[in-house]
């Protein structure tokens, strides 16, 4: 989607209205991505149930008659896509992964669980392959958001996908709202303009022209024919600011209101009918004692299938350690755990066993490196690390021992980051939250910014991390872990 510079939108707002700019097809950018979605779909699901039948037919030769499934196969093509679009996944502009992900779960188990039911009562006898059909139901539940993530790997930085966004208010929300669109071009919001009353603020935020004021939104929701409005201006009194929503809100479909409430960016907040009163509620999802329990069920059952399939790994990953470098193969350290207790948490040694000394030095001798340590407790050229090391902090493999932790229950798979007792002073009471569940081998920061964010931004992505926890949250993490351990992507 092309970018608007501040001369032809002057051009367009003093331009009669049977000259303006040619409407933006909206709809065809919809049918385009919604139709990639779907392409990508039927080819999951037609290799899934495929992929099924071949594997219920390696096992038990001879027993599957393709002939009897050539009825059900096209009631999946048709039932699929005709519950998905119900859902609104095509083409699903504007929704994030975790959204996405629980929303695929229900909307494919109820496709799944439908046509179970319908060919039991058609049939006399249930003669087709449980096996097949329940693996063709969980590789289903894998393959589908993985094909719909590669398509937004592939075109989701295209300047045809997504649709066009109008932000009201180019202060520090508007322009974190701004970034932030930009940072996720994926989900399919696309800013194009930002409003603003404040001269001051007219110019550009990340390449997108701020102009002014308030009163020109009505001429560019018309002319530019958008839908999609973003108010982001949470600082204004809460008069004027009810006022520029119901003023400008109805020139819209869509309208978001960027609301102020402890920060702009860490708090997850659900919606509350309180006899007509608007109400928000703020969630501590993960410190319940049901999301405990549930999150160590299933830290177990993953650690272990996990622990069992790289255990050739571990072996190896050690022997080379043994030979590169003197020195022990593991390291244990002090962390904070749960509750602020302490315990040792293990990893593959990939520094050299004089590190300490050797990382004195060059921070008394480098100002730069001694401030990127202090902004973010690591250096992208680590004197430090050994030869092996360097490979297994760009994979993470250094930290497959920590499933032991797991097992022991000083950790768990997914989680906020494993502190050091010493950093708690610059948590700036975020500890109080974060302290409160254990920490991960993984986690949201892990996936997201990984080493490009600060010491504060990690903690704020763990403390929303800890506030928006769920089961698919958890699935969600553990699915990106895998790309970034293969990729090695920003690992040092």
């Amino acid at each position: 989607m092309e970018t608007l510079t501040l001369k032809q939108l002057s051009s367009i707002l003093t331009e009669e209205p049977t000259t303006a700019l040619p409407k933006r097809n909206d709809l065809l950018r919809k049918a385009g991505a919604g139709g990639l979605f779907l392409a990508m779909d039927l080819c999951v699901l037609a290799f899934s149930i495929l992929a099924s039948l071949y594997l219920r037919d390696a096992l038990f030769p001879g027993e599957v008659v393709l002939a009897n499934y050539v009825s059900v196969i096209p009631l999946f093509m048709l039932l699929f896509p005709a519950v998905y679009f119900l859902r609104g996944l095509y083409p699903g502009f504007g929704v994030d992964a975790i959204r996405e992900l629980r929303t695929l779960t229900f909307s494919t188990s109820l496709v799944y669980g439908a046509i179970a039911i319908l060919t039991f009562f058609i049939k006399d006898d249930w003669f087709y392959s449980r096996l097949a059909f329940l693996s063709s139901w969980l590789l289903s539940l894998g393959l589908i958001p993985l094909g719909r993530a590669v398509v937004r790997k592939i075109f989701g930085s295209k300047h045809w996908w997504g649709i066009p966004v109008i932000v009201i208010g180019a202060g520090k929300a508007g322009e974190k709202v701004i970034k932030s669109m930009h940072k996720h071009l994926h989900i399919g919001l696309r800013p194009i303009v930002a409003v603003d009353d404040d001269i001051d603020r007219w110019g550009y935020i990340d390449g997108i022209p701020v102009i002014g004021g308030l009163e020109v939104t009505p001429d560019l929701a018309s002319k530019l024919q958008v839908d999609h409005a973003m108010i982001a201006m949470p600082s204004v009194p809460s008069k004027r600011q009810k006022e520029i929503i119901w003023k400008y809100s109805r020139y819209f479909l869509h309208t978001t209101i960027i609301p102020d409430i402890f920060g702009l960016s860490s708090l997850w907040v659900s919606t509350r009918n309180i006899g007509g009163i608007l109400g928000l509620e703020v969630r501590q999802r993960l410190i319940r004692k049901s999301s405990l329990a549930t999150k160590r069920v299933f830290d177990i059952l993953l650690t272990t299938l996990i622990g069992i399939m790289v255990l050739p790994l571990i072996l190896l990953t050690a022997l080379l350690i043994f030979i590169d470098s003197r020195g022990r193969i593991f390291f244990r350290q002090e962390r904070m755990g749960i509750a602020d207790s302490r315990f040792e948490m293990i990893k593959f040694r990939t520094m050299h066993v004089d590190a300490e000394q050797r990382l004195q030095d060059l921070l008394d001798q480098n100002p730069e490196m001694r401030a990127e340590y202090e902004i973010y407790h690591k250096l992208r050229n680590d004197p430090r690390l050994t030869r092996v090391g360097k490979f297994l902090r760009k994979f993470s493999l250094d930290e497959l021992p920590q499933f032991w932790n797991v097992i022991k229950g000083d950790m768990s798979l997914i989680g906020p980051r494993a502190y050091m007792p010493w950093e708690k002073y610059k948590m700036n009471g975020q500890d109080e939250v974060i302290l409160k569940v254990k920490p991960g081998i993984s986690g949201l920061w892990q996936v997201t910014d990984r080493n490009a964010s600060s010491f504060e931004e990690r903690n704020s992505t763990d403390v929303y991390y800890i506030r928006n926890w769920s089961m698919f949250f958890d699935i969600y993490i553990v699915a990106r872990t895998i790309g970034v351990v293969l990729t090695g992507n920003s690992g040092y």
